[in-house]
């Protein structure tokens, strides 16, 4: 599915006000798109709000120096926000959207999607989605394009960020030479790529460097080392002096093991439940594995919720994977 451009720019020429809304634990993408999308609406005049249910994590408020993006119920009240159009970007799930979403389906806003993930729920939007972009950023690029609004420094930071990390600093399979074309665009617009790397992943804190420690330090290994899974416990954030964001990209450490096929995070939450990251270098489809306990994303990078202890948790997905695994590797 690619985006009917012609269709988005036209409806976006009916609205004069919006509010931007993403995921709950908001990442890169998440943030980035938000950033980049509503500087490329107010360059056509429009009036923007950035609202999210959660609060932008710690180690990637340097995207947003300027405090654009309020919070639900700190910054802003439901009954305060109102807008022509409601856009929700990097997710099409109503779980995803926390809070946010009883706002959503309260407001008699139009609605917009701009995603590029498989899977979605009706959320009674337009939607614009595009499953072969490796990036939200990447789509909110293409609608710069469509609106006529050229790069700017202010829009294209956010953008690099959101497909960088999207793709793992490029290094994932989702890369395809029109990612560097539009790389190479934003960073023609005044982009640094070593400011940014340096914003992300040369600003840890004591307690990051330990928490990793710790969830490699509790990786196991399964099917001849195949697949490998750890996990973080609610209580573990506070021991080590981290937050909950700091586990963002950890998962993708386990996968650094030589033989390495597939690995599954279990993050608890300080309400309970285990969030589930899966990742897959091979044919295992972790979109299709989420999409069984709820969740989604795409077929090598997705994630779910799932109630219960970390035992009985782990009791109902590892064996999923495990199947699922075997399957795959079995050709």
């Amino acid at each position: 599915m690619s985006v009917n451009w012609k269709a988005f720019t036209e409806q976006i020429s009916h609205y004069d006000s919006f509010v931007l809304v993403s995921h709950i634990r908001p990442d890169c993408d998440a943030l980035g798109s938000e950033l980049g999308m509503a500087e490329v609406l107010r360059s056509v005049g429009k009036k923007v709000r950035i609202i999210n249910a959660h609060r932008t994590p710690t180690a990637l408020q340097f995207l947003d120096p300027a405090s654009n993006i309020e919070v639900l119920g700190d910054d802003v009240q439901a009954e305060d926000i109102s807008a022509d159009c409601i856009m929700v970007l990097d997710t099409s799930a109503w779980a995803q959207l926390g809070d946010m979403g009883d706002v959503i389906r309260a407001s008699r806003a139009d609605k917009i999607v701009l995603d590029h993930h498989v899977g979605e729920d009706d959320l009674g939007a337009t939607m614009y989605k595009d499953y072969q972009s490796e990036a939200t950023g990447h789509l909110v690029v293409q609608a710069a394009d469509a609106l006529d609004v050229p790069l700017t420094r202010t829009i294209s930071v956010p953008l690099f960020a959101a497909i960088a990390t999207d793709t793992g600093w490029f290094r994932f399979g989702s890369v395809t030479a029109e990612t560097y074309r539009i790389v190479a665009r934003l960073i023609d617009a005044g982009v640094v790529p070593s400011e940014v790397y340096g914003d992300l992943y040369e600003r840890d804190t004591l307690g990051r460097l330990r928490l990793r420690g710790l969830i490699l330090s509790r990786t196991e290994a399964e099917l001849d080392g195949a697949l490998v899974h750890t996990y973080v416990k609610p209580e573990d954030f506070e021991s080590v002096g981290a937050e909950p964001s700091d586990t963002e990209d950890a998962i993708n450490l386990t996968l650094a093991v030589e033989g390495t096929q597939a690995a599954v995070i279990f993050v608890g939450q300080i309400r309970g439940g285990f969030k589930l990251s899966f990742r897959s270098r091979c044919d295992l489809n972790c979109n299709e594995i989420a999409c069984q306990f709820g969740g989604g994303g795409h077929k090598a990078a997705a994630g779910a919720f799932v109630e219960g202890t970390l035992e009985e948790v782990k009791e109902r997905v590892l064996p999923v994977v495990r199947d699922a695994l075997k399957q795959a590797l079995a050709g």
